[in-house]
C-alpha cells in the first residue's frame, strides 16, 4: 500500500480501481488485499478454510459448499447474523464467487431465492460456474453496482454483505438502495469494517488502500446516521471484540487494527 496520493480520487476512479483489483483476484492472479498471505477482505492463504474459520464460519458451513466458492475473503459471517428462514428472498451485496449466497440458499431452501450482485464480470462468471457444483437452483448472480441494484422494489426479506459496503464511494446511496429493495419489515445483516481512529496522512485517499478495504471504512456514528437517514430503524453497528488478531494479518507493513475493526451491522425497514 502506497501513501503518496495527495488528492482524493473521484467515484469513477474508485470504482474502476476496485473492479480491476477484484477482477484480477477472481482470475486467480494476486491477492484481494494486495498482500501475499493476507486474509482481510482478501484471501491469498493456501488454506482458505482456515481463514474462513477465523472469519466465523463453522466446519459444517465450510463442508456444505463446494470448492471454488470460498475465496477466504471478508471480515465476518453475515449469514450467521441474518436469521434466515425457509422461503425468504435474500440479496447479497458484492457476492464474489458466491460463498455466502450458497450458504443462504441452504437456509431459505428451494422455496426461497438468493440474488448475488457483483460489479466485477469475472466474479459473476465465476459464481455462475459454481451454481451447478452446489446444486443451487434458487441462487442466481447478477452483474451490477451496489449503488444501483438490479433488483425490483420491495422484493427482498434480507440484505446481506461481507466487507463490501466500505468499497463504495457513495454509501448513503447504497443504503437507499437496500431500503428500496427490502420489503416492509425486511432486515439488514452486514459484516464490514469500521473506522476506529484517523488514518495516516495519504492513506485515506490511496486507491490501493481503498481497494484493500481500509480507506473506505466509516465511523460507527456515520454508518448509524446513514442507515437512519435511509429510513431504517433498530440500527446497530457493533464492533467485534476479537477482530484485532485477524486485522493484524492483513498486511506486514503496519498494524491496521489501530485504525479499523470488523463489525456486525443490523437494521430493519419499518413494517
Amino acid at each position: 500500500m502506497s501513501e503518496d496520493s495527495t488528492s482524493a480520487p473521484d467515484a469513477r476512479e474508485q470504482r474502476n480501481a476496485v473492479r480491476d483489483h477484484y477482477g484480477t483476484f477472481a482470475a486467480g492472479e494476486g491477492d484481494a488485499c494486495g498482500v501475499s498471505g493476507s486474509s482481510c477482505c482478501g484471501g491469498g492463504e493456501a488454506d482458505v478454510s482456515a481463514t474462513a474459520r477465523e472469519l466465523g464460519y463453522s466446519t459444517e458451513e465450510l463442508e456444505a459448499v463446494a470448492a471454488g466458492a470460498n475465496l477466504g475473503v471478508g471480515c465476518g459471517n453475515p449469514t450467521a447474523i441474518a436469521n434466515l428462514d425457509e422461503g425468504e428472498t435474500v440479496v447479497d451485496l458484492g457476492s464474489g464467487a458466491g460463498f455466502d449466497c450458497f450458504l443462504a440458499g441452504r437456509e431459505v431452501g428451494p422455496s426461497g431465492q438468493v440474488i448475488g450482485v457483483d460489479m466485477t464480470p469475472e466474479m459473476v462468471e465465476r459464481a455462475r460456474d459454481n451454481v451447478e457444483d452446489n446444486d443451487a437452483d434458487a441462487v442466481e448472480f447478477r452483474l451490477g453496482e451496489i449503488e444501483h441494484l438490479p433488483v425490483a422494489d420491495a422484493t427482498a426479506d434480507v440484505v446481506i454483505s461481507n466487507c463490501v459496503v466500505n468499497l463504495s464511494p457513495d454509501k448513503p446511496q447504497v443504503f437507499d438502495e437496500v431500503y428500496r429493495v427490502l420489503a416492509p419489515g425486511g432486515r439488514v445483516a452486514i459484516t464490514d469494517v469500521v473506522l476506529t481512529a484517523d488514518l495516516p496522512d495519504g492513506l485515506r485517499t490511496d486507491l490501493d488502500a481503498i481497494s484493500n478495504c481500509i480507506a473506505g471504512a466509516s465511523r460507527i456514528g456515520d454508518l448509524e446516521a446513514m442507515l437512519e437517514d435511509a429510513g431504517f430503524e433498530s440500527v446497530s453497528v457493533e464492533p467485534k471484540d476479537d477482530s484485532d488478531a485477524l486485522i493484524r494479518e492483513w498486511t506486514e507493513d503496519r498494524d491496521l487494527s489501530e485504525y479499523v475493526a470488523s463489525a456486525r451491522i443490523t437494521a430493519r425497514k419499518p413494517a
